[in-house]
């Protein structure tokens, strides 16, 4: 395999590490390489060799398999096409810090949603009733809501043929806001 085909696991490294709390210092102590090259990997301006990514992923408590399946899943361009019917599809493959739902049709899926992170419903058509913190909402073609992580809420779809977008942070992200720092 030449440079050309080698993986790029830049990103998934760099989620890795930040999911463990790990700083570049430590994994650099962990794995035996330095920090400068350790950031020219996540960065995506070295390719580590198999060597190296192997010690790598053992610093990160992971392995090779999972960090290039991880990098596959952090494509930078990804089309997902239009499907009929009804019911939940994703659009965004892989884990993000950006999540994506569709909801087409009626469904009330009668349960309190309660996510730590930020969430925004848009209306692509129908419409849509949602209880929001004991307060109604009554949305509709075109309109939005915003809920701020940590909101209780539910929603119903209210019309025939509505589709629902639910744009959020993903939840392995943690983007609460720490006024602390």
């Amino acid at each position: 395999m030449d440079d050309k085909d080698t993986p790029r696991v830049g990103a998934a490294v760099r989620r890795r590490r930040r999911t463990l709390g790990l700083t570049l210092a430590a994994v650099a102590e962990r794995s035996g390489l330095s920090v400068p090259f350790l950031s020219q990997i996540e960065n995506e301006r070295a390719r580590p060799s198999a060597r190296s990514l192997d010690r790598v992923a053992e610093a990160l408590e992971t392995t090779t398999g999972k960090l290039h399946a991880a990098a596959d899943s952090a494509r930078a361009v990804d089309v997902v096409r239009g499907e009929q019917g009804e019911g939940v599809r994703r659009l965004v493959r892989g884990r993000h810090q950006l999540s994506a739902l569709e909801f087409t049709g009626e469904p009330d899926l009668g349960v309190e949603f309660q996510h730590r992170n930020d969430e925004l419903m848009y209306v692509v058509a129908g419409a849509v009733d949602v209880e929001a913190e004991g307060q109604a909402h009554r949305l509709e073609s075109g309109d939005t809501l915003f809920l701020s992580g940590g909101v209780r809420h539910r929603w119903r779809a209210t019309a025939p043929g509505t589709r629902l977008l639910v744009v959020a942070v993903a939840e392995h992200i943690d983007a609460t806001y720490d006024s602390r720092r």
